[in-house]
């Protein structure tokens, strides 16, 4: 936790973390599952060093089922089955650069070489999806993206479905030329036909990041 509080200098800042760290206590003392656990909790903001973001993309909140959540928004466990909107990003992936995709869901592999995968949400109550909406994590998020966009390095972007478009429109003022922002639809199975397959998201950052100078993501 010291790790990722030093990112933020901010009393508010400092304040919310308290407040959240708090409110999920009580829960978890009154026998309520929370994920993922605490030692994975702040995983996204520590695996890529900020320094090191080069690639953005956003989740919405952490898997909600049992041994799925690892802290990076769309990644699961090893040998854990692929969730339904990974296993479309694995067909765009395939579809978009003709490689194969990977079998396991953890993508640290992405994360290592400066892809952060954040989820807007840091937390969820077991089966309940988006149960922890209102509890701050956003305040949280946005600011820790927001010095991420400030600094001089470009920065590829991925906009996935209306809950992040809504998610990121605060942080527009802090987004120059320099940055690629892709949009599309949310790569879940009631959204991935409208307009997330056939996007290729991952061919267009390596073709910026190559054109910025820096090193292309191994996506699999």
């Amino acid at each position: 936790m010291v790790e990722v509080k030093k990112f933020f200098h901010k009393a508010s800042i400092q304040e919310s973390f308290k407040k959240i760290e708090e409110e999920i206590e009580l829960l978890e003392a009154a026998g309520k599952m929370i994920y993922p656990p605490k030692e994975k909790r702040y995983q996204a903001f520590l695996l890529p060093p900020q320094e090191m973001v080069k690639v953005i993309i956003l989740g919405q909140d952490p898997y909600h089922g049992a041994q799925q959540a690892n802290g990076l928004c769309f990644s699961t466990k090893k040998n854990h089955p692929l969730p339904p909107s990974l296993k479309n990003i694995f067909k765009e992936l395939e579809e978009d650069l003709g490689l194969k995709a990977p079998k396991c869901g953890d993508l640290t592999f992405w994360a290592q070489q400066g892809v952060l995968l954040l989820n807007t949400i840091l937390t969820v109550e077991e089966g309940l999806p988006l149960s922890h909406r209102h509890i701050g994590w956003q305040q949280i998020t946005q600011a820790y993206i927001e010095q991420i966009l400030i600094k001089k390095t470009p920065v590829a972007i991925c906009i996935w479905g209306r809950e992040a478009e809504m998610f990121f429109n605060p942080l527009l003022p802090c987004v120059c030329e320099k940055h690629l922002v892709l949009k599309s639809f949310h790569p879940s199975p009631l959204s991935a036909s409208r307009g997330f397959f056939g996007s290729k998201p991952f061919s267009k950052i390596n073709q910026f990041l190559k054109q910025e100078g820096l090193e292309p993501i191994l996506w699999s």
